[in-house]
């Protein structure tokens, strides 16, 4: 391959992790993430109740996936068939659209900077990016809570869009998206849930299977502390997740602290099994430590991308 050639091929995913890491996601520009939601919504809004719901959820999820991935195939052919660059263009726009490691680390930033303020503030910045309510945590556990969702960012909206669309590209990426929507939306182990959301949760797990533990993988490569693979495949085991456990361990070992413990999502306690034993403050240093990791790991898996890109 010539050099133009190269560079064409790597053009889309370059451009797109470069913009996402200059703007991240702005809030005037019309994502899709944002269309899945009102799609899933809608479905669960008009399916979630009576009889079945299992099913229903099972087929809204597989449905959903489907379209989304055949959707953004046609598009993306579309484009190519009007000009390349067009085409390139489309798919560096989709690569920004779908990854999502600016906006949280600047969020994780911002809730270390409110809790210092105080605990209201540090309460209502951390609900903008965690499931779980917050009426009632103290400074700790809104650190926690802000550090364990940045690991599982990693995994979730850099590592796994990248590997997904390293294999299929932008269509297997946004079929990712939208099998990580789906689980963000509708699957929990509430009440309201638990059946509807049972198999969109179960897809989420196996889609996330192999990008979660790639994500340890990177993570403690990056922090200079391979031998922490051992921790992590004790701990990220144990997680009440199969896959969030591993980027979590990872993140744990690396700042020698505790994760997880009693949370309470749509008011109903779950528990999460502690990773590591060191109960001490989490500090504004550890959350400076923890977005450089987070930066050198999805650097790193932008370097494995295009290599598999170029030698495949």
């Amino acid at each position: 391959m010539d050099v133009q050639g190269l560079i064409m091929l790597l053009l889309p995913l370059l451009a797109g992790a470069l913009l996402d890491a200059l703007i991240g996601d702005p809030a005037w520009f019309p994502h899709p993430v944002v269309g899945m939601g009102k799609l899933i919504g809608g479905a669960e809004k008009a399916l979630n109740h009576g009889a079945r719901r299992m099913l229903k959820g099972a087929l809204t999820a597989v449905i959903l996936i489907a379209f989304t991935y055949l959707l953004f195939f046609f598009i993306t052919h579309w484009f190519y068939a009007l000009n390349r660059w067009a085409g390139i263009c489309f798919e560096a726009l989709m690569v920004f659209c779908f990854l999502a490691g600016k906006t949280l680390i600047k969020e994780v930033r911002m809730v270390f900077k409110a809790v210092d303020e105080s605990l209201d503030k540090g309460r209502a910045q951390l609900s903008r990016i965690v499931g779980r309510d917050t009426a009632q945590l103290d400074a700790q556990e809104i650190r926690t809570a802000a550090l364990e969702t940045l690991a599982e960012n990693l995994s979730d909206g850099v590592i796994a869009p990248l590997f997904w669309y390293m294999l299929l590209g932008i269509p297997g990426m946004a079929a990712y998206k939208m099998i990580n929507t789906l689980d963000s939306m509708i699957g929990y182990k509430t009440d309201r849930y638990k059946d509807f959301g049972c198999w969109a949760a179960h897809i989420d797990d196996i889609a996330n299977w192999i990008p979660a533990r790639l994500t340890a993988l990177l993570m403690v490569l990056v922090a200079g502390h391979p031998g922490l693979l051992g921790f992590v495949h004790k701990y990220g085991r144990q997680h009440a997740s199969p896959n969030s456990g591993y980027p979590e361990s990872a993140l744990a070992g690396i700042l020698n602290c505790r994760f997880g413990g009693t949370h309470t999502y749509f008011g109903q306690e779950f528990y999460k099994p502690y990773i590591g034993h060191n109960d001490r403050p989490l500090t504004t240093q550890d959350a400076r430590r923890a977005i450089c990791v987070n930066i050198l790991s999805e650097l790193l898996m932008l370097i494995i991308a295009a290599a598999f890109l170029i030698l495949n």
